[in-house]
């Protein structure tokens, strides 16, 4: 009987050794950006490290939900990229858990721990604008807008697209900015008014700009460096940014608490940090400000007239963006896109 009981033992040690070295060759990975990016960045990750890496892509705030639904029982490891605002809620809701990564120093300061305790490390930069296809409010013969409350004008009715913010990290950096930059009550008036002129709100966050691109709209509300990406494909836009001052986005790059292969994780956050590692944004044309010091800004973002030193930026409130995300997004949906249009 003793025989048989030592087997039993030796037998569940066995399993248990196999299952940890199966996890210890493993990563999985959650990416909010680009499908082809967060594919190229697995498959890059996979043959620098050896190890295996299961990905799943999906925006910023159905990321936020895949986690938060998870939480009991964490299936991702590190979740890579897409607005930060949602990386930032998950942090406050623990969610999430702090690294500060090796190469924390080569980071810009700006950009390298947004809301402090390396809760979240930023990945990447980009302001919030316009795609601006001036075929069509020429055609029209629309002006084309210049700041925010252009948007708001009856001229611009239906001819306007942005994500929604249930869905999309984007449009919640546009109704942070837009209350941030309006403050609250003006910022919930001014909402109310540009809802009336959206024609379309689209699942992600680019899609609007590719509404303007094909001609659906004119005004597609992204960030500045997808209006770019639009253009140098050769989509009819032209890349905006408002000149009364606009929001911006830190991507960002969280390690999933209780994540089932955490040192893995740790191992691909120090790796995606790395210039090598960033400038394969720029193969699949996301053009972003990437935050090693280190990793260079693409030249088209300068034709472009797009980099952080040409844009007005206002003074984004990360924490309080995070801190609020329920509550605003909550109410834009209650008494904004309830109402009629």
């Amino acid at each position: 009987m003793r025989r048989w009981w030592w087997l039993g033992t030796v037998v569940a040690v066995l399993a248990l050794a196999t299952s940890a070295a199966a996890q210890s060759n493993t990563l999985v990975l959650y990416g909010s950006p680009d499908r082809d990016w967060v594919a190229a960045v697995a498959a890059k990750f996979e043959k620098d490290t050896g190890l295996k890496v299961q990905w799943i892509r999906a925006s910023s705030n159905e990321m936020y939900a895949r986690i938060e639904a998870e939480k009991v029982n964490p299936k991702g490891d590190v979740w890579f990229g897409g607005t930060g605002d949602p990386h930032f809620a998950a942090a406050e809701a623990g969610l999430t858990e702090p690294y500060c990564p090796g190469n924390f120093a080569e980071l810009r300061e700006w950009m390298r721990d947004p809301i402090g305790n390396c809760r979240t490390i930023g990945l990447y930069a980009g302001p919030l604008g316009w795609a601006v296809n001036e075929g069509v409010l020429k055609k029209a013969g629309k002006p084309m807008p210049q700041t925010w409350d252009d948007l708001t004008k009856p001229e611009y009715k239906g001819m306007i697209a942005i994500s929604n913010p249930t869905t999309a990290g984007t449009a919640y950096t546009a109704l942070v900015t837009l209350l941030l930059l309006k403050g609250e009550d003006k910022g919930w008036d001014y909402l109310a008014k540009l809802h009336k002129n959206i024609a379309q709100y689209t699942k992600s966050g680019s899609a609007a700009g590719q509404l303007a691109g094909r001609g659906e709209v004119a005004i597609g509300i992204v960030f500045l460096h997808d209006s770019v990406m639009f253009a140098e494909e050769g989509f009819p836009v032209k890349p905006i940014a408002p000149a009364d001052g606009t929001g911006y986005e830190i991507g960002g790059l969280s390690l999933i608490k209780g994540a089932p292969n955490k040192e893995n994780a740790k191992k691909f956050i120090d790796w995606a940090l790395t210039p090598g590692t960033q400038l394969i944004a720029k193969d699949f044309r996301s053009f972003q400000l990437q935050s090693n010091k280190n990793t260079p800004l693409p030249d088209v973002v300068k034709k472009h007239g797009m980099d952080f030193e040409s844009v007005k930026t206002i003074k984004y409130d990360f924490l309080w963006a995070s801190k609020n995300r329920e509550r605003i997004i909550k109410r834009w949906s209650e008494q904004v896109f309830s109402q009629a249009r």
